[in-house]
Parts: C-alpha cells; structure tokens; sequence
C-alpha cells in the first residue's frame, strides 16, 4: 500500500499508527460510520493534547537534575561539597495572613505593661550562678567538639544555608537557559463562536483550532519551528446538514542571520551562564573554607573563654586563701589591719571579674549558637579539641606564588577578563547589517472535506524561501554599546590586576602573622614560667613579702596565663588564616578539615 500516492488519493495515518493510501470512494464509504463519533471525539482529542502539553514539571525531578548539575560543576575542580537541598510544597508555604493588606501590630499600651519589679536585696550571685547552669550546663546539652561544629555549621547555619541557595539559583538559572536551547513543545487550543443575524434569523459557527508545534534554537543563531495546525468547524445553521469540516497543515519553517546575531553572539546567554555557574562553584567552595576559619576562629574564642575564666577561678583561690592566713596573721599581730582589707579587696575584685568573664562567656555561647543555626534555648557545652596544624616552611616568594596558582576567587577575577573580552566581540557583531534567510514548507488539507484523521495530499505541498538585508543607517546606540563594553574590558584587566595584587599582599602577611604568633607563644610561655617562680618564692617567705606584692603577683601571673591562652590562639588562627590565604586548605564533605601533604621541616626556608 505505501508506496507512490494515486491520483486525487488522501494520505491518511490513523492516531493508533500505520499508514494507508485510500481512494476518495473509499473514504466517502467510512464517513457516514464515523460521523457522530468524530463529532465527539475530535475536540476532546484536542483538549487531552492540551491538558497534556500544560503539565508541569515534577519538583523532584527539578531537584534531581540541581543536584546532577551541582556535582558536576564542583567535582569539575575537585570540590568535595555541592548543594542537594530538597523542595517543599508550595502550599505549604502559604501563611494564613500572607495577603491581608494591613497586618496587625502588636503594641500595648503602658498602662497595659505588666512590669514586675524586683526586690534589691535579692541572691543575686545565685541568679547569676543559675544563668550559667541553665544556659551552659543543662539537661541533655548538646555537647561538641571542632569537628561536630564543623559538622552542624554546615547543617543548620543559615550563612551557609543562604551560600548554598545562591548556588541552587545559578544552576537553575543555568537549567533555564540550556532549556531556551532544548526542543520545546507549545500546544494552543482556541474554541471559537461566530454567529451572523439577517433579520431576525441567526447563522452560527464553531470552530476548534489546534497548533501543536515544536520550536529549537540553532547553534550559531537563528530558530527552526515544526508546526501541526488542525482546525475543526461546523456550521450549524447556514448548511442544512450541519455539516463537520476538518482541515489540518503540517508546515516547516526556519529563520537563520547571516551576519548580525549569528555565531558566537547568538549563543552569548548559554556561555555566560554555563560560565556562572563555575563561577558561582569556586565561590561556594572558597566560601565553605573561609567559613570554616571564621567557625574554627569562633570556637578557640570561647575555649580562650573557658581558660581565662579557669585561671580567674585558680586566682581567686589563691587570693582566698591568701585573705584567710593575712586574717590569721593580723590576729595574731604579725601585720598591720589594714592589710587584711587589701587582701578582701583584692578577693571582691577577683570575684567581681569571674562573674564579668562568666556572663561574658555565656553571651558568646549564645550568639555561637544563632550562628550555627541553633534554638538559643540549646544547652550547648563547647568540648576541647586537639587540633594538629603543622605550621608553614615557605618563604614569601613561595606562598605568594601558591596564592596566585590555587585562589579559586581570583580565578573568578582573571576568566572575567575573559567574559569582558567575549563581550566586547558580541557588541561588535551588533554592527554588521542585518542579513537573514527564512524558508518554510507546508502540506496542508482541504477544507472542503469532513473526514477524520489526517489526511495529506501531497500535490498541495508549498513552500517560501526569502533573504533579507536590512542595511545599518542607524548604529549609534550599539556604537556606544561597543565602547562601553570596551571600557569594561580594561575595567576588568585593571580589576584582575588589583586583586592579584592584594592576594600576594595578603598571603603575605598571613606568613609573616604565623610567625609572629609563634614568637608571641614563647615569650608568653616565659613569662608564665617566671610569675609561678615568683609566686613559689613569696610563698616561701610569705611574712617577710607585702601583701601588695603578693597580689600584683598573682595578677601578673593571670595576665601571662591570659596572654599564653590567647597566643596559642593567634596560633591556630594564624595557621589557618594563612592556609585559607593561599587557598591550600581543604574542606572535606562533613565541613572538616582535610590532612594535607606534609613534609618535614628542612631548616632551610629563604630568608624574607
């Protein structure tokens, strides 16, 4: 049956598959047969096809095709982290007051305040004592080390939360664009009435158009678009039999430019927005690793916390016991009285900053605890870590050269350069006279015969093919456009240039910080050494010492212990700051910090 088409034969497919070559006899015969159920049939086929192609897309799949995206892009540059964040419903994100024009206030009078006083001579140390207990020591605290902060910033903070949807948003950007790339399917269905009145008596008409069409962007400019155009009518009053009438047109068509917006300027959207996204990557790389340092930077704070407030406790201890046996000693005559009330004094001053050290402590355990994304209301209970991080043997020359190789934010700044350049070309092509060539080629059916399915006849084939030029009179604005993105480009190339500049800079310092930090360990470490000498000896000789020596003593051994605790501190931050300035720290999946590849020291760094 398939084969050359007979003269004034119909091609017809049927929906359910096959083709056959029938006569006009034989389709004049299947019509009477057909005629009521075509009458039903063909507007519901056409509301399926239509309710089918509105459909929208499952979020989940959307998430799975994120997280592909994500993953590739990161693991691209050896990322080991990249978003997997899972869409809720949308109506479950709607709020019972989210379209009210005025929202209420809530804001009572003062007459309305219940406001309840407190006596002044309350417990107020125990309150105190209690705030810490409730706040630091409770019931099933949550206790963490380094690693589990690490770990639950990365779950709950909301800095990290908010970083990671900024790399959901550029991939779905990303997503959108490949799509305006991709065949798209578009079906329109338009249910029409027209109707003519002559004296008093009315002719009506319904008709069903249907457009089915696909549409794809080509690669160096232009769109080609597939078309299925099928139209059902029937006329109700102006034909005495009511006759149905179905006509249908495949048709073809093309446009391509020649010149303006073709090549690399039509694709300037998909380029710039798969280049984002490797952009927007190293970004949320680099960020994972500065938020670790900041995170990390918090949690030695308040381990320096807990040390300060054990050395002002170790302190006020000694000037306790040192107040009781001045007590003893004026009893029994040794000392004069008023040296028992510098001892007091000095043992309410001690008392008065552990109560300061302790409030201030629980005030940063809390803000911790908003900035890993935690109830304040948790009891968290920060544990001591042990954290090795060997220190650097690198001369400047050295770590400013692994600066410039491995900072993945001035990557970013020098491949802008790049986009600079890209778009300087694409304002360019804006100048050339438009030349485009458009075809198209079409198979219709005749309106004339009311028969079901699709039948062509292939002698009604007809086509149109057409070059236009269109000659560039006017070009200012893109002429401006052009020296606009030219003066971008060297915008840019100096932009790249500070930053590389400031990285080198920067590295710099970092280096030069770890030492000064380890110079700062040893002579804090000495000068602890020397004030528990001094201490030991006046013990010794407690009567023949002042007791305003004893207590400048211990003083001065609280502030050396102070400043040790806070130079190993400058030590670890140093150490990573400098690594996070190189960009030679590394971020495992959990937000811990990967072991790097050490060798020993070999003595033999380059002078500065």
């Amino acid at each position: 049956m398939l084969g050359s088409f007979p003269a004034g034969g119909y091609w017809n497919p049927p929906f359910w598959g096959g083709f056959a070559v029938r006569t006009r006899e034989e389709v004049v015969s299947l019509m009477a047969k057909k005629q009521r159920r075509r009458r039903r049939s063909g507007v519901c086929a056409v509301l399926l096809v239509g309710l089918a192609g509105g459909c929208g897309t499952d979020l989940a799949t959307i998430d799975r095709e994120l997280r592909e995206l994500a993953a590739e892009r990161t693991g691209a540059f050896g990322g080991t982290a990249s978003p997997s964040r899972e869409a809720a419903d949308p109506e479950t994100l709607r709020a019972p007051g989210q379209s009210e024009p005025a929202p209420g206030t809530t804001n009572p009078r003062a007459s309305q305040i219940e406001y309840r006083v407190a006596v002044a001579d309350r417990d107020v140390a125990g309150r105190l004592e209690r705030y810490g207990v409730e706040s630091l020591r409770a019931q099933g605290a949550l206790e963490l080390d380094l690693g589990g902060v690490l770990k639950q910033a990365q779950r709950t903070s909301r800095e990290y939360l908010t970083r990671e949807e900024d790399y959901l948003v550029a991939a779905i950007g990303l997503l959108i664009e490949r799509h305006q790339w991709s065949p798209r399917l578009f079906n329109d269905t338009t249910v029409g009435m027209d109707g003519e009145g002559t004296q008093g008596r009315f002719e009506n008409a319904w008709s069903v158009i249907n457009t089915l069409r696909a549409t794809k962007r080509l690669p160096f400019g232009g769109e080609v678009e597939a078309r299925w155009v099928t139209n059902w009518s029937e006329q109700l009053r102006r034909q005495v039999s009511g006759r149905y009438q179905q006509s249908s047109e495949v048709a073809l068509r093309a446009t391509l430019p020649l010149l303006r917006g073709s090549g690399e300027a039509a694709r300037e959207g998909l380029i710039q927005a798969e280049r984002d996204l490797v952009y927007e990557a190293r970004r949320f790389e680099r960020f994972r690793r500065e938020l670790l340092v900041s995170i990390a930077t918090d949690y030695f704070g308040l381990l320096q916390f807990r040390a300060q407030i054990a050395n002002q406790e170790r302190q006020l201890d000694s000037l306790r016991v040192f107040a009781e046996g001045t007590a003893a000693r004026v009893e029994a005559g040794r000392v004069r009285e008023f040296e028992k009330a510098i001892a007091d004094n000095q043992v309410l001053i001690a008392t008065r900053r552990l109560a300061d050290l302790r409030e201030a402590y629980i005030l940063a355990v809390d803000r911790f605890k908003v900035r890993l994304g935690l109830p304040v209301d948790t009891g968290l209970d920060v544990k001591p870590f042990e954290l090795e991080l060997p220190e650097p043997d690198a001369s400047l020359a050295d770590a400013s050269r692994l600066a410039l190789e491995y900072r993945l934010d001035l990557q970013n700044e020098r491949d802008r350069v790049d986009d600079a350049r890209r778009a300087v070309s694409v304002a360019k092509n804006q100048l050339l006279p438009d030349l485009d060539l458009s075809g198209s080629v079409g198979v219709p059916t005749s309106s004339n015969d009311g028969v079901e399915g699709v039948y062509f006849d292939p002698e009604d084939l007809n086509y149109s093919a057409a070059l236009t030029l269109s000659l560039p009179l006017d070009r200012r604005r893109e002429g401006l456009a052009l020296r606009q993105q030219m003066i971008r480009l060297e915008q840019s190339h100096r932009n790249y240039e500070r930053s590389r500049d400031n990285v080198v800079v920067e590295v710099r310092s970092k280096l030069r910080n770890v030492d000064l930090a380890r110079f700062k360990l040893v002579l804090a470490e000495r000068a602890v050494e020397i004030n528990r000498r001094r201490v030991e000896e006046q013990q010794l000789n407690i009567d023949q010492v002042e007791p305003r020596e004893v207590v400048n003593t211990q003083n001065d051994l609280l502030d050396s212990e102070n400043d040790r605790d806070d130079a190993v501190r400058e030590l670890r931050v140093a150490v990573l700051e400098y690594l996070l300035a190189s960009d030679q720290l590394r971020v495992d999946g959990d937000g811990g910090l990967e072991r790097l590849g050490t060798k020993p020291d070999s003595g033999t760094a380059e002078a500065p």
